[in-house]
C-alpha cells in the first residue's frame, strides 16, 4: 500500500477545519495544523488545539499572512487543505503563491466545502462570496497548481438542528410549526461533516480527482425541505405546521435582513427554491461522486442524523 502523504490544514479551529484535521489524524496521514500563536488565548480553542494534539497533530505556529511561516509550513507536506471562514477566501492567494514558492505540494484543496460556485444561482449577498471561491479556483487553475474542489453542499449541523429554519439558537428540530421556502420540493443536499472529511482524506491521494471536482452527494442525502420535515414528523410521531412563504417575500427579506441573517436566507433561496445544488447533472469530464467513488464508506443519511435529536 502507498504511504499516505502529509497534509497540512489551514483554518483547522475553524467549523469544518475541525473536522478535516480529525479526520485526516484518524486515517493515518501524517497531519499538521496551521496555528496563529494569538488563538491559543481563547479557552476553546486552545482545548481543540489540544484534542489535535492528542491525535498526534503536529501544531505549527504561524498565520495566512505571515509569507515565512506559511511557506515554511507548506515545505513539510505533499497535501495543503484550506479550510478558512469567508471573510479570508480572498487571502488564499496568499497560500497560493507560497505553494508556488515551496514547489513540493502534490495537491491543494481551497476552501470550498458548500455548493459548486461555477454553477450557482444564488443571488446577493451569497453570490458575492462564491464569486470570490470562483476567483480562487481561476488563480490556482492559472497557475498550474494540482487540485481537489471539494463541494460538499449542506453541512447537518446548519441545517438539519433547525429544520433551516435560519436560527442557529435552535438546537433541535421544531415540533410544532416551521417555515417552508416556496413549495418545498427543491432537492438539497446535506451531509454529515465526519462524512465530509472521510471522502476529503479518500479524495486527496486518489488519482482519479486530480484536478477534478468531488461532489459529496450520496443518494440518502438527496432530500427537499419538505422531505426533511416529513422524516422529523415520522420519527415524532406528530404533523408539523408548515406555513409556506413565497419566493417573492423570501427575496424581500433577504434585502431587509441585517448580516449574518441575510446570508442564510440566502443560502436557503439558493438551496431550497433555486436547487442550487441539484438543478445540473455531473459533468464526468470535471466532476466525480464520492459516494460512487468510495461505496465503502458508511455516511450517515440525514434520516439517520435525525435520529440523534429525538
Amino acid at each position: 500500500m502507498a504511504e499516505k502523504s502529509s497534509v497540512l490544514v489551514i483554518g483547522g479551529t475553524g467549523y469544518i477545519g475541525k473536522f478535516i484535521v480529525q479526520g485526516s489524524a484518524k486515517s493515518g496521514h501524517p497531519t499538521f495544523a496551521l496555528v496563529r500563536e494569538a488563538s491559543l488565548s481563547d479557552p476553546a480553542k486552545a482545548k481543540l488545539v489540544q484534542s489535535f494534539k492528542d491525535l498526534g497533530v503536529t501544531i505549527l505556529y504561524g498565520d495566512i499572512n505571515d509569507k515565512d511561516s506559511l511557506v515554511k509550513a507548506i515545505k513539510q507536506v505533499d497535501v495543503v487543505i484550506s479550510t478558512v471562514g469567508g471573510a479570508q477566501i480572498l487571502d488564499q492567494l496568499k497560500i497560493i503563491a507560497a505553494i508556488k514558492e515551496a514547489g513540493n505540494v502534490k495537491r491543494f484543496l481551497p476552501s470550498e466545502f458548500g455548493n459548486d460556485v461555477d454553477r450557482t444561482r444564488a443571488v446577493e449577498p451569497l453570490r458575492s462570496e462564491f464569486e470570490m471561491k470562483v476567483q480562487i479556483r481561476r488563480a490556482i487553475e492559472a497557475e498550474g497548481i494540482p487540485h481537489t474542489y471539494v463541494v460538499n453542499n449542506c453541512f447537518a449541523g446548519y441545517f438539519l438542528a433547525n429544520l433551516a429554519q435560519c436560527d442557529f439558537a435552535i438546537r433541535s428540530p421544531p415540533r410544532d410549526k416551521v417555515t417552508i421556502y416556496a413549495d418545498g420540493n427543491a432537492k438539497g443536499v446535506i451531509n454529515y461533516e465526519e462524512d465530509t472529511a472521510a471522502y476529503t482524506m479518500r479524495a486527496i491521494d486518489d488519482p482519479r480527482t486530480l484536478n477534478k471536482i468531488v461532489y459529496i452527494s450520496p443518494p440518502g442525502n438527496v432530500v427537499s425541505h419538505n422531505d426533511i420535515v416529513s422524516l422529523w414528523e415520522k420519527k415524532i410521531g406528530k404533523t408539523i405546521d408548515r406555513t409556506h412563504i413565497s419566493e417573492e417575500q423570501l427575496l424581500k427579506n433577504i434585502q431587509e435582513s441585517p448580516i449574518p441573517i441575510n446570508i442564510m436566507l440566502a443560502c436557503n433561496h439558493a438551496i431550497f427554491v433555486k436547487a442550487d445544488q441539484t438543478w445540473f447533472d455531473i459533468d464526468p469530464s470535471i466532476g466525480l461522486e464520492a459516494s460512487k467513488l468510495y461505496p465503502d464508506v458508511k455516511y450517515t443519511t440525514v434520516d439517520d442524523y435525525l435520529n440523534k435529536f429525538l
